[in-house]
């Protein structure tokens, strides 16, 4: 079976049910209701690690990472790939934290199936009522290609049909070399998918390589009415040479001005969540994640007016 097949059969059976219809408005205010509960107030952001495990000298379990948030003070985790979803949300749930979102990859090369239809399908019965947030990296195709949008946005409005019952979020996540890669190409084709539970992520390590201008408030402002998630990191303000060492640093490291991006998400009403961006930072995972919470504390008392 084809994965157009497979995908017109599962909304065939969603369409044997009854359905109450919303108008995209407020199917839109009632997920951003539901996803900025999270937040409790002004400069009170839920803040989360993610590419935790890869790099970890320790290479702990689920469980082992769990316990380590739990102590350092992560409310969760962001999870990479559709494999072992369930493992996780039940370390997770031993201790009481939350998954915030999944990284997934969706393959546009002509060809090849873009996704696995049936596992993202049991994802998300098993995301349901969580408040979770897929983050799509849309590979396959030469970067910012406009050409390859009706392909995207068929392929992305199946997504959000399958997703819908479980109240997830499908962020389209900017990637250097991806056909995402800048959050124009997010705004752009979350605009055409025009669906209430899709919307964008910016990335600052991505940002950095991609866009030298460093105006990123004109594109937070145009990205806002879709903007439900922002990842942040230590980081330099210019690296000319390749790799992630200078755009992918603890928190408390760099010479990019965080503090300044973080009272600029402020100004402009951002209200979601702030992920901490860990990929490719070496030696044990305790010792960064606790220094980037410290950093992330004397951020957080600035935000609430309190300078250190």
């Amino acid at each position: 079976m084809t994965l157009a097949t497979r995908i017109v059969s599962y909304q065939r059976l969603r369409m044997k049910k009854p359905r109450i219809h919303l108008s995209f408005a407020a199917l839109a205010a009632a997920m951003m209701i539901n996803f900025a509960l999270q937040a409790a107030g002004p400069g009170e952001y839920p803040f989360f690690p993610f590419c935790i495990d890869w790099h970890d000298a320790k290479k702990r379990s689920f469980e082992q990472q769990a316990q380590m948030l739990k102590e350092l003070g992560y409310p969760g985790v962001g999870h990479i790939w559709l494999d072992k979803v369930e493992e996780r949300i039940k370390s997770l749930d031993a201790v009481g934290l939350r998954m915030f979102q999944i990284t997934m990859v969706v393959d546009l090369a002509p060809g090849k199936a873009p996704y696995d239809v049936n596992r993202f399908q049991e994802v998300c019965v098993a995301i349901k009522g969580r408040s979770v947030q897929f983050c799509l990296l849309l590979n396959g195709r030469k970067p910012s290609d406009p050409s390859v949008d009706p392909q995207a946005v068929e392929i992305l409005r199946a997504m959000s049909d399958q997703a819908r019952d479980s109240g997830a979020q499908l962020l389209l996540y900017p990637h250097q070399s991806s056909w995402v890669e800048r959050i124009e190409d997010s705004i752009r084709v979350a605009d055409e998918v025009d669906r209430p539970n899709v919307g964008v992520m910016f990335n600052l390590c991505h940002w950095l390589r991609v866009d030298r201008s460093r105006d990123y408030r004109t594109l937070l402002q145009r990205a806002q009415p879709r903007l439900w998630a922002v990842s942040i990191n230590g980081a330099d303000e210019f690296d000319e040479k390749p790799g992630w060492a200078r755009y992918i640093q603890p928190l408390d490291q760099g010479s990019f001005d965080a503090a300044k991006l973080l009272r600029t998400l402020k100004e402009l009403g951002y209200k979601g969540p702030i992920g901490l961006q860990c990929y490719g930072i070496g030696g044990d995972a305790r010792e960064h994640l606790a220094r980037s919470m410290a950093a992330w504390q004397k951020l957080r008392e600035n935000l609430r007016g309190r300078v250190y």
